[in-house]
């Protein structure tokens, strides 16, 4: 069967040029991992329910994920999509804004009335603009992303442990490195993941971004090791394996970087718990009818 012209165009990542705001640098010390705040509200599935609301009878839940050209960043969001799919009983998908098919217009012209949930974590280009319209196209719903939530920065925290352990021990200080956006509050996922991770450690915690803004990593590490500290950590705030990542990989000067967190069971959580509250709240609700009607006339049998 064909897809249909819809008139839904496969978007492709924007360029971002380093203009635009600054992102302001955080160096918050924490008090250790006791009694920080910081919690994860994640739900787990029970009997069959995200906190009671979303089934296998439900709509479909299609993550929407950046994309990568590198290829394990397929394996990994897959691992995330089959726990979701574990923890909801819905028919989860995934539709990619670049690199990936595929594509999130592809994926929607087959699910009208889809649950979105934006696997991103900054509230950027993407999550702001390009994905409402898609999912808007095909009737579809699009939650919250994942950016400023606890579950995220405990995530990092599990990451950067075991990161230091496979290293050799704790690091005295933590670069926390965002993807970067150059748009109004799109980095204030990376910067609420530095203030909450800085409640965890007992040591400084500073924000560097690998794109369109700054500082960039290599320059928040040579900070670093200028003001005296020899054991800098990297905590990757990103979700998969990508040129961003392996560019914290090669940075030189570093006790240990961490891995990408779309496959840790707290994500996997976050996105059940995002799909449950669109179903509960109905925002997920759509006259299934006029969803299928807007597509299925374009169809090819």
């Amino acid at each position: 069967m064909g897809k249909p012209d819809t008139g839904a165009r496969d978007t492709a990542a924007r360029g971002t040029a380093a203009r635009g705001t600054a992102a302001r640098d955080t160096g918050v010390r924490g008090a250790g991992a006791r009694d920080t705040g910081v919690r994860d509200t994640g739900v787990r599935r029970a009997g069959g329910f995200v906190d009671g609301s979303g089934s296998a009878g439900g709509p479909g839940l299609v993550l929407a994920v950046h994309g990568s050209a590198v290829p394990e960043a397929g394996v990994v969001v897959a691992r995330l999509a089959e726990h979701v799919r574990g923890l909801t009983g819905a028919p989860v998908a995934v539709g990619h804004l670049d690199h990936q098919t595929p594509s999130l217009p592809y994926v929607l012209a087959d699910r009208p009335g889809a649950v979105v949930v934006p696997l991103l974590l900054g509230d950027g280009y993407h999550r702001t603009v390009d994905v409402p319209a898609v999912a808007r196209h095909f009737d579809c719903s699009v939650t919250p992303g994942l950016g400023g939530e606890p579950a995220v920065s405990l995530a990092l925290y599990d990451r950067l442990r075991a990161a230091e352990r496979a290293a050799g021990g704790p690091a005295d200080a933590v670069v926390v490195a965002g993807a970067g956006s150059s748009r109004p509050g799109g980095n204030d996922g990376t910067l609420a993941a530095a203030e909450q991770l800085g409640r965890l450690l007992p040591v400084p915690v500073t924000v560097a971004y690998c794109s369109a803004a700054g500082p960039a990593p290599a320059e928040a590490v040579a900070r670093a090791r200028a003001d005296g500290f020899r054991r800098i950590a990297v905590a990757a705030h990103l979700l998969a394996p990508g040129r961003f990542g392996r560019a914290l990989e090669g940075l030189t000067g570093t006790h240990a970087v961490s891995a990408p967190l779309a496959d840790h069971p707290r994500l996997a959580r976050l996105v059940a718990a995002r799909y449950g509250a669109a179903v509960r709240d109905g925002t997920a609700v759509r006259d299934g009818a006029a969803a299928r009607t807007a597509v299925g006339a374009a169809r090819v049998a």
